[in-house]
Parts: structure tokens; C-alpha cells; sequence
């Protein structure tokens, strides 16, 4: 065979850019992750729904500005948009799928579904990851912008302290009064 002649063996395969990366990362991904995180799910906002059938965690902008993305590492809310798996080794991640109990619904789920709080569905999987890391937040005494009193061990949940601290979160539906019932609602507030 000519140097110079297609070998057609390697042309029935046609290798892309995309296709390299994806296995690249997905291998990365497997072999670099300890089994609980991998049973919870990796942080990557393409390799969460397509390479892990965890189809929750939502792409949204790509920036962090939207929370969409939003997961839980060790408790703490993050945009997976704006890290890597291999960051997090050895850590915990959660994604929505993972805050139900079997069939019972995460107390945040619930009043979501009961506030009409998710509306088209697209932002829910990150308002409600990024509420329960609000509300972690919250009882460990991290204050926000606009905490009023900062001796207290923890602030008082106001609308306007739920506001502040979900505010990483967009809703194009406009669902952010139903959001703020549903939050206080499973922090046990009166809404």
C-alpha cells in the first residue's frame, strides 16, 4: 500500500474534536472520582445529564450568573459551570436527584410542588440545591448583605434575607414570591 493512499480502516471511524474531549473528560471523570461522588453524580454541567444520566442539574449560561447548575459539594452550594470534577475529589456531591430519600421527597422538593414554586421546571433542580445550601448556610451563623443583626447565632429568615441569599439564583418565570413560601415553608416558617 502507498504511504500516500487512504488507509480506509481509518477513515470508518471519524474522530471529532467534541468526541475526543467528551471521552477525555468522561475518562477523566471515572477513573479520578471515589464511588460516592460517582454514585451522587459529577460536577460538570454536560457530564452530569449526558454522561451520568443525571439529568437534574441543568446547563444555564455557562458564567455562574444564572444558578441553574447549582449542586452541593460537602453541603456547600456551587455552579458546577464554574469548576472541575477532579477539584473535588473525595468530596460529596449532590444534585437534586439525590436530596429525596427513596420516595420520599426533600422537605424543599415538597414545598416547592406545593408553592407552585417551580412553574416551566427549567431553574428548579438549582433553586432548590442552592435553598438547601442557604439554609446549611443559614443555621452555621453566616450572615449575608443584608443581615440585620449580626449577633444573633443565626439570621431571622425575612423575605428579604431569603431574597439576598438566593439571589445567585435567576427564575425567568418570575416564581421568586412561590420560591420565598416554599423556602420558609420547609424551614418551618410561617409563609
Amino acid at each position: 500500500m502507498d504511504e500516500h493512499e487512504p488507509n480506509p480502516e481509518l477513515n470508518a471511524m471519524e474522530v471529532t474534536r467534541r468526541a475526543v474531549i467528551e471521552t477525555g473528560t468522561t475518562a477523566l471523570l471515572l477513573t479520578t472520582l471515589p464511588r460516592g461522588a460517582l454514585a451522587a453524580g459529577a460536577v460538570d454541567d454536560d457530564g452530569l445529564p449526558e454522561h451520568l444520566a443525571l439529568t437534574g442539574s441543568k446547563k444555564g449560561c455557562d458564567h455562574g450568573q444564572c444558578g441553574a447548575c447549582t449542586v452541593l459539594i460537602e453541603g456547600r452550594r456551587i455552579n458546577s459551570c464554574l469548576t472541575l470534577a477532579v477539584m473535588h475529589d473525595g468530596e460529596s456531591v449532590t444534585t437534586i436527584e439525590g436530596l429525596a430519600e427513596g420516595d420520599n421527597l426533600h422537605p424543599l422538593q415538597t414545598a416547592f410542588v406545593e408553592h407552585d414554586g417551580f412553574q416551566c421546571g427549567y431553574c428548579t433542580s438549582g433553586q432548590i440545591c442552592s435553598a438547601a445550601g442557604m439554609l446549611a448556610e443559614n443555621r452555621q451563623g453566616m450572615p449575608s448583605y443584608v443581615t440585620e443583626d449580626l449577633t444573633q447565632p443565626a439570621a431571622e429568615l425575612t423575605d428579604a434575607e431569603i431574597r439576598e441569599r438566593m439571589s445567585g439564583n435567576i427564575c425567568r418565570c418570575a416564581a421568586y414570591p412561590n420560591i420565598v413560601a416554599a423556602i420558609k415553608q420547609a424551614a418551618g416558617l410561617p409563609t
